[in-house]
C-alpha cells in the first residue's frame, strides 16, 4: 500500500511540475516554441543564418572530409552559419553512372565512403563545426537506393515493383532503385537510419533529397515526430510546395531562381521578379523559411554555371538573394567565382584562384544579411514590399523592429532610372558597397548605371 502511495504522490508531483512549466513558458513546453525567455529553437535558431553546401568530392584537390576541414575557418571567417554536406555515404557501383557516380545512388546509409574518409572524420567535422558555432546538416536520400544496396535482396519489399513485380527506377536515373514508402517497414527501416546519425554524429538537421514526389506526407510526420524527440533539428526540403511547411522548415524557392534564370536570358523583365516575391508571400505565408540561391549541385552542372546564366549581372542577381526574400545559400566555390560547370559523376576539383575578389563580396553580403534584422527568414524578418513601377528595376524595402534595408536593382545592361513609388522611404542613404551617397524622392527618378544594385540601410 505505501508503494501505490508513494507512485500516486511522485506521479501528482511530476504532473504539477509539467504543468508549472507550461504556465512559465506561456504554452506547452516542445521543440518549436517560440517564448522569447526561453533559448531560440529551429526555425528561429536559423533565421539569420545563410547556408553553405559542402561538395566534398570537388571542394579540394583530395576530395576527402579531412582536406575541406582545413577550409573551414576561411567559412567561418566569411560569416557561414550552415553546412549543407552533400551525401557522404559509400555510392553504388552496379549501374553506376560515370567513374565515381552519383552522391545520391546510397549504397549503405550507415557508413561513410572511403574516398572521402571515415565516420571519425565526419564526427570531427561535426564538433569543428559546433566549436565554431557553425551547424552542419546532411544532405538525406529518402526516395531510392543504390542497385546493390543490402535492401534490395534481403528486403526487395521495400522498393517500387512493377506488374512483374520487378523493382523499378525513376526517368533516365538507371543508377537508382525506387523505395515504396507506403510500405510502414520502409518507413520504419529509413527513420532508424537517420536516427543513427543524429545520435553517431550529434547532426543539426537534414537537408532531404526529393522528398515529396513518391513519398507521401506522413513519411515526414512519423520521421519528425521521433527525430525531434533525439535532438531539435533543421529540416530543409528540395521541393516549392507550401504543403511541405507541415514538417519542414524550409522549402526551395526554385520558381524565384527560374524566373531570375529568364531575367537574366533577357526573356523577362526585370519587374517579374517583384511580381513573384509577391506571389509567393501570398502563397506560402510569412512563416516558412524559403531558400533563396543563383546556383547549386544540380543548377551548376546540369544548366550552367552563374556566368552562363546571368552573364554580367551576376552580383546584382546574387545581392538580390541575399536580400530580398528568404534564407539565402551559397554552393562550393560560388564565392570563387566558380565559372565551370562541375562534372557530377567524376572527379572535377574547384579552382580556387578567385581572380575578381568574389570573396569580399560574398562576405559583405553575408554580413549585411546577418546584422540587419529586417533580412531575416521568414516571420522573424521583414515583409517584402514592392516600392517602385518600372519594368527593368527592381526595388523593395523590408522593415522589422525599426531596422530597415531598401534593395534597388537594375536587372538590365543598360541604364534605366527607377521611379519611386512610396513616399515613406523617401530621404538620403549611403549604398553598402559603395559607399556613395543615394537621394530617394518619388518627384525625381533615380539614374542607375547597367546593372548597377543598392542596398540603403536606416536603422
Amino acid at each position: 500500500m505505501k508503494r501505490i502511495l508513494f507512485i500516486v504522490s511522485t506521479f501528482s508531483i511530476f504532473l504539477f511540475s509539467c504543468n508549472n512549466a507550461q504556465t512559465q513558458a506561456g504554452q506547452p513546453t516542445n521543440n518549436k516554441n517560440k517564448n522569447e525567455n526561453i533559448k531560440p529553437v529551429y526555425p528561429k535558431l536559423a533565421a539569420s543564418d545563410i547556408i553553405y553546401e559542402v561538395n566534398i568530392r570537388q571542394h579540394t584537390l583530395d576530395g576527402t572530409i579531412k582536406a575541406f576541414m582545413d577550409d573551414m575557418e576561411r567559412l567561418h571567417d566569411m560569416g557561414v552559419d550552415m553546412l549543407w554536406i552533400m551525401p557522404v555515404q559509400p555510392i553504388g557501383v552496379k549501374n553506376r553512372k560515370g567513374e565515381l557516380g552519383s552522391y545520391y545512388s546510397i549504397q549503405d546509409y550507415k557508413k561513410v565512403n572511403p574516398e572521402f574518409g571515415t565516420m571519425e572524420d565526419f564526427k570531427a567535422l561535426v564538433n569543428k563545426a559546433h566549436e565554431m558555432d557553425m551547424k552542419v546538416i546532411l544532405d538525406w536520400v529518402p526516395n531510392h537506393t543504390a542497385w546493390d544496396h543490402p535492401w534490395i535482396t534481403e528486403h526487395p519489399e521495400y522498393y517500387e515493383q512493377n506488374d512483374q513485380g520487378e523493382i523499378i527506377y525513376e526517368a533516365d536515373w538507371t543508377d537508382i532503385a525506387l523505395l515504396d514508402h507506403t510500405n510502414p517497414e520502409t518507413r520504419k527501416a529509413m527513420i532508424e537510419e537517420m536516427k543513427y546519425w543524429v545520435s553517431e554524429t550529434d547532426l543539426d538537421g537534414f537537408r532531404c533529397d526529393h522528398p515529396i514526389h513518391d513519398i507521401p506526407m506522413y513519411f515526414w510526420e512519423e520521421a519528425t515526430e521521433e527525430l525531434d524527440q533525439m535532438k531539435d533539428l533543421f529540416w530543409l526540403a528540395e521541393v516549392d510546395e507550401p504543403r511541405a511547411h507541415l514538417e519542414f522548415d524550409a522549402t526551395y524557392a526554385w520558381g524565384l531562381l527560374g524566373v531570375t534564370n529568364e531575367v537574366g536570358e533577357d526573356k523577362k523583365p526585370g519587374k517579374e521578379i517583384a511580381e513573384y516575391i509577391e506571389n509567393d508571400q501570398e502563397k506560402y505565408g510569412r512563416k516558412p523559411f524559403r531558400l533563396t540561391m543563383t546556383t547549386n549541385h544540380d543548377v551548376n552542372s546540369w544548366e550552367g554555371t552563374v556566368f552562363e546564366r546571368y552573364g554580367e549581372g551576376y552580383k546584382t542577381f546574387a545581392a538580390m538573394t541575399f536580400t530580398a526574400y528568404g534564407m539565402p545559400m551559397l554552393y562550393s566555390g560560388q564565392e570563387a567565382g566558380m565559372d565551370k560547370r562541375l562534372k557530377f559523376f567524376d572527379k572535377d576539383t574547384i579552382d580556387w584562384t578567385d581572380e575578381n575578389n568574389y570573396q569580399d563580396f560574398f562576405t559583405k553580403l553575408i554580413e549585411i544579411h546577418t546584422d540587419n534584422e529586417a533580412l531575416h527568414a521568414g516571420e522573424y524578418g521583414g515583409i517584402t514590399v514592392h516600392i517602385n513601377n518600372d519594368e527593368e528595376v527592381y526595388a523593395f524595402k523590408r522593415e522589422k523592429n525599426g531596422n530597415q534595408v531598401i534593395g534597388i536593382f537594375n536587372f538590365s545592361g543598360e541604364p534605366q532610372t527607377m521611379n519611386l513609388t512610396d513616399a515613406s522611404v523617401a530621404g538620403n542613404y549611403n549604398d553598402e558597397f559603395t559607399g556613395k551617397e543615394v537621394s530617394l524622392t518619388v518627384d525625381q527618378p533615380l539614374n542607375l548605371q547597367p546593372w548597377e544594385y543598392l542596398i540603403l540601410i536606416s536603422k
